[in-house]
């Protein structure tokens, strides 16, 4: 009966690890995807692709950020 007990408190353990890992990785998204919001809020580009790209980036969070990084309107600081 203990290894019973044990393996699943190993088991819960676990999987308690793994929603924080899991966690942490939502929180940088949603970091990164409120930074990448108000950049492009900021953006000297037309409001029509402000709304397009800022609709992207919420509605999909990861894909939408790396396409707005790779593709998205530059500032004009270079």
């Amino acid at each position: 009966m203990p290894t019973r007990t044990l393996a699943a408190g190993l088991e819960k353990e676990t999987q308690m690890m793994n929603v924080g890992f899991h966690g942490l990785w939502g929180l940088l998204i949603l970091a990164a995807d409120i930074w990448a919001v108000l950049n492009i809020a900021q953006s000297s580009v037309s409001n029509e692709k402000k709304v397009l790209w800022i609709v992207l980036v919420v509605l999909l969070p990861l894909l939408g950020l790396i396409l707005w990084y790779f593709l998205g309107p530059r500032s004009s600081k270079t």
